[in-house]
């Protein structure tokens, strides 16, 4: 996708889609439905989707798979240039992740309000104490995102009050 032409309105929908079909992925593998692409200019360097039950990594959410496979991808950690689009407001560890690659811009569909740490519980991207700030913008395709979200804990509600075995309880 070089010199993708559409206004900035346009691009970030364009990204937070395919943001939205690795969300979609997640969710086919039993992950909670989050997905997030990080994007060089009009360039796909890396994606990532919520894997942290079937890789056994608490820090394999959509955003650290994501940094990683662009960091690996660049030759570089730090990302100074790029922009992070995830389907949810990131977590304060992704936020943390976010601010050590230097990630200059973040784009989030649906706000967290019990984890999110881009300015719905905290905003560790823009505190000023910290060595960098990424510009942040929340509720691209905000609905959509929403929408995966829910319906993916209501299935999950439904199944475990249904008589279904709880995956909190599971072994």
């Amino acid at each position: 996708m070089d010199g993708f032409p559409a206004p900035e309105g346009e691009r970030d929908r364009y990204w937070m889609q395919a943001a939205l079909d690795l969300a979609r992925r997640a969710e086919r593998a039993g992950e909670v439905p989050v997905g997030a692409v990080v994007v060089r200019g009009d360039r796909l360097l890396g994606e990532g989707w919520n894997q942290p039950i079937g890789a056994c990594d608490p820090t394999a959410h959509a955003e650290v798979v994501a940094l990683r496979a662009a960091a690996a991808r660049a030759g570089n950690y730090r990302l100074p240039d790029c922009v992070l689009y995830v389907t949810l407001e990131p977590c304060p560890m992704c936020a943390g992740a976010l601010v050590q690659a230097r990630v200059a811009r973040v784009v989030f569909g649906a706000a967290d309000p019990r984890a999110g740490a881009a300015g719905s519980v905290c905003n560790l991207l823009r505190a000023a104490a910290l060595n960098h700030q990424a510009e942040v913008e929340g509720g691209v395709l905000a609905e959509e995102c929403g929408a995966v979200l829910r319906e993916f804990f209501r299935a999950r509600r439904s199944k475990t009050s249904g008589g279904g075995v709880s995956l909190l309880n599971a072994d």
